[in-house]
């Protein structure tokens, strides 16, 4: 089983992220990740845009695999999101690295971008781990 099938199949247990959000894990790797999002109406707020929270969990998810797989337990203590502009795109990307990693926090980047290069949001996330491994 690949990296890419073992992050999928553990990060599927997020039903909100996976099955009613329709966030896809695109790629994993060393405290890095890419996941996407299909926008479709259920995403889009009054004004027809991609709605925040949906960008904001597209991120925060993204956070979730890169820091988390194949590594301690990690959970998100506090978030940072810039909206810079709409997406224009009918899908999400999101890119999220790891900045820095500490002994019990961390901090990660997340760039959120359409498949069309807009940049959508950018987010900043501190982590902190749960256990040792």
């Amino acid at each position: 089983m690949t990296d890419l099938e073992k992050a999928r199949e553990f990060f599927g247990h997020d039903t909100y992220a996976t099955k009613t959000t329709g966030i896809v894990i695109d790629s994993v790797g060393e405290r890095s990740a890419v996941c996407s999002l299909e926008i479709s109406s259920s995403h889009k707020n009054a004004y027809g845009g991609v709605m925040g929270g949906a960008i904001f969990t597209l991120a925060d998810y993204t956070f979730a695999v890169a820091a988390n797989f194949n590594a301690v337990q990690t959970v998100s203590v506090t978030s940072q999101i810039n909206f810079l502009g709409m997406a224009k795109g009918k899908k999400l990307l999101a890119s999220a690295s790891l900045i820095k990693d500490g002994r019990t926090t961390c901090l990660y980047e997340v760039n959120v971008s359409d498949e069309l290069g807009t940049k959508v949001a950018f987010v900043t996330i501190s982590g902190m781990k749960l256990e040792k491994k």
